[in-house]
């Protein structure tokens, strides 16, 4: 297998994984601590692996060109089929409302900084989304270039940040234990959206050919890389501002102008929002694309600009109008979209996979933990599930 195609594969996986979700661990984390965050990680990140292995293990009995929903629909019917359509549109609109509410706040303070007008958060709500759906309404190759750009900046801001804040890291703060218990649990569906890249893994078995070995060892990688990148951003923001802090401070632009006035540098207040803006901005256009695509397939008008527009107008009005009603809904709007990836990444693999070791005639590639490695799977996934259920009946404590 060609080297270049499984690099590219995985830095495809890190790429997806690493977005707008990243600025909401320290936010979801703020009255946990660092430790009990790190267990968490580590542990959503071995599941969300496993559960792309499992995938991998589909594919292998399907065609190398099947869609989540080719394979849906091949191993548990109609109904499968209906299911991940379900569950695919709701956790597109769940991202694209929370990037929305949190990126339109953004937004206003740049339009502030940089041409000195203030702007209600209403407009800028409104004219974030007209942005990004300008960009997406005329075509992928557009999207393409303008995210090659922003992904690049994005980076290296990533780095100063991290360079920025390192030197003022205090172990105390570190060492800080759960405030409150319910809140490890409310922390978990937001922690775990963080690691959703499932979406992507068809592209990449038709990219890599259906090679097992490589498609392994570009999920371990890539999803291994955003989880090296969180610890080291949950050690620089939980370990310069202690908890107490955190948790009276939530919300993004809290948390920039909190982790700028403790460092004493205006610079970097500057330099985190606009890691803040580009981590927003990239996970919106890639979300958005897909939502607008997938919407695009099932109304079917065709490419012309004025069903594109229809197609425009489906796609972001709905999220825009959530994020109008409920602008601090970035934290919740994760949570949501929390229990649509369950259902993605979770348990429809593990229904698939038990369907196709069924039905296998010959032995092939077969994740490890067998039928004991499936229960836990879906155990963890049903308490994720319930968890975002108790946020919002308020019987766990809401996050941000």
């Amino acid at each position: 297998m060609d080297k270049s195609k499984v690099l590219g594969s995985t830095l495809i996986i890190a790429g997806t994984t690493i977005g707008a979700g990243m600025l909401a661990l320290p936010l979801a984390s703020a009255g946990i601590g660092f430790t009990t965050s790190l267990v968490i990680m580590i542990s959503l990140w071995a599941l969300m692996a496993y559960t792309a292995l499992l995938m991998i293990e589909v594919h292998q009995h399907a065609d190398q060109d099947a869609t989540l929903h080719t394979l849906a629909n091949q191993f548990l019917g109609t109904k499968g089929k209906w299911v991940a359509s379900f569950a695919m549109m709701f956790l597109f609109y769940a991202l694209c409302a929370a990037y929305i509410a949190g990126g339109g706040a953004q937004f206003a303070e740049r339009i502030s900084t940089f041409t000195g007008l203030e702007v209600s958060a209403t407009t800028s709500t409104i004219l974030f989304t007209l942005l990004v759906a300008t960009v997406v309404t005329v075509g992928t190759a557009t999207v393409d270039k303008v995210n090659r750009v922003l992904f690049l900046i994005k980076i290296v801001a990533m780095a100063m940040v991290l360079t920025f804040l390192a030197p003022n890291v205090t172990e105390s703060y570190l060492l800080s234990m759960p405030v409150e218990q319910g809140l490890v649990i409310a922390a978990i569906p937001v922690i775990f959206t963080s690691f959703g890249f499932h979406g992507s893994i068809p592209a990449i078995v038709n990219y890599l050919d259906g090679h097992t070995p490589s498609l392994r060892k570009a999920i371990l990688i890539g999803s291994a890389i955003p989880l090296i990148i969180y610890v080291f951003w949950q050690v620089v923001t939980l370990g310069v501002v202690n908890q107490s802090t955190l948790l009276e401070n939530q919300g993004l632009s809290s948390l920039i102008s909190t982790l700028a006035t403790t460092v004493h540098r205006t610079s970097l207040g500057q330099t985190i929002g606009i890691f803040a803006d580009l981590a927003l901005l990239t996970s919106f256009l890639g979300v958005s694309l897909g939502l607008f695509e997938f919407l695009g397939d099932k109304i079917n008008k065709g490419q012309n600009s004025r069903s594109r527009v229809i197609v425009g107008l489906v796609t972001f009005f709905p999220p825009m109008g959530f994020a109008l009603f409920y602008p601090q809904g970035f934290i919740a709007a994760l949570g949501y979209a929390a229990i649509a990836l369950v259902v993605l990444a979770i348990f429809l693999p593990i229904m698939m996979v038990k369907q196709a070791r069924r039905q296998a005639t010959e032995q092939g590639y077969q994740v490890l933990g067998g039928n004991l490695g499936l229960i836990v799977t879906s155990s963890v996934g049903v308490v994720i599930v319930t968890a975002q259920l108790l946020i919002t009946a308020g019987i766990l404590p809401s996050l941000g």
